[in-house]
């Protein structure tokens, strides 16, 4: 059995995969689109993250496919109906890097809501911006609201209200009666009264083409004028120029995105020297502890997918 990974993986899991089966682990191959073709000729399984375009084309090239492992939980970059008529299994790493997003909406949260972090060379040039710099936030008795109440707006709810927010949350997909309101102490309300009430917003909902542009102009307006919004889902749910544009008026505090319509983000981004703003490059899920998570749960996913005994064999 051959094994191709075509993106960054936690080295002991890749060596465990390797006493198992035929492994070629090249982090970079993601990025030289012939090669990888031309490995997954012999591939029995693939193992990707988020940057590796599973498309028809590139799962013609691997025959023998049988599963196709990824080190996440969205999968946008997977064509899933293509591999379901080739029988691959899709195997993403459900709830392995929760914690590590929770955390990431919490820290972000607070540093937008005090706004104090960015003076430090100010300060180190002999500067001393209190006065300016007082009028930061705590972020005890905020309302925080949560659009997608899955397993990681469930781990951010519990996180924020052991700070003492108040919690509010919005999710078609969750019945009203469902016992998970009453169990994490959160209220259910409409899209647009989150929006409205909330003084932290985050998203958690997949890339879908009813989530697509999700929070535009419209939706952005209904904000409060001083509340953060925190992107840790998919690029493509917040329009960037209408997000940029709401800051620079003064009609949003801040934001923090972690993730892009387009991945790196162009230099002529709306969203580039915008303030009051915090990018990282989609690594709100990746940590130490979080990829030894997800990287060990899909090494054994797969390889457990590979041994399954099959018809005919």
């Amino acid at each position: 059995m051959n094994v191709v990974i075509s993106e960054f993986m936690d080295e002991p899991a890749v060596a465990w995969l390797a006493a198992k089966f035929e492994v070629r682990y090249d982090a970079a191959l993601v990025d030289r689109h012939a090669e990888l073709t031309e490995a997954l000729a012999g591939a029995d399984a693939l193992i990707v993250r988020n940057r590796t375009q599973v498309d028809r084309t590139l799962l013609a090239a691997g025959s023998r496919l049988k599963v196709v492992g990824r080190l996440g939980v969205g999968l946008d970059n997977v064509d899933v109906a293509a591999c379901e008529e080739r029988g691959i299994r899709v195997i993403p790493a459900t709830g392995a890097n929760a914690l590590a997003v929770a955390e990431y909406v919490i820290a972000t949260a607070m540093l937008l809501l005090r706004g104090v972090y960015g003076s430090t060379a100010e300060v180190g040039r002999g500067e001393w911006p209190r006065a300016a710099l007082s009028g930061g936030r705590e972020i005890d008795g905020k309302i925080l609201g949560i659009v997608g109440f899955g397993g990681i707006g469930r781990l951010t709810a519990g996180r924020a209200r052991s700070l003492g927010m108040r919690v509010i949350a919005f999710d078609p997909q969750i019945p009203s009666g469902a016992a998970v309101w009453t169990e994490e102490q959160v209220e259910l309300e409409a899209l647009d009264d989150v929006l409205r009430k909330s003084d932290v917003v985050t998203l958690h909902v997949p890339l879908t083409p009813a989530t697509r542009g999700l929070i535009d102009g419209s939706k952005l307006a209904l904000m409060k004028a001083d509340a953060v919004l925190i992107n840790t889902a998919r690029g493509g749910i917040v329009d960037e120029a209408a997000l940029a544009a709401a800051i620079r008026a003064g009609k949003l505090g801040g934001a923090a995105l972690d993730v892009f319509a387009s991945e790196p983000l162009p230099r002529a981004s709306p969203l580039a020297d915008c303030p009051r703003l915090i990018l990282t490059p989609h690594v709100a899920g990746v940590t130490r502890e979080s990829n030894t998570r997800v990287s060990t749960m899909i090494a054994a996913e797969v390889a457990a997918e590979l041994e399954r005994p099959r018809r005919g064999a």
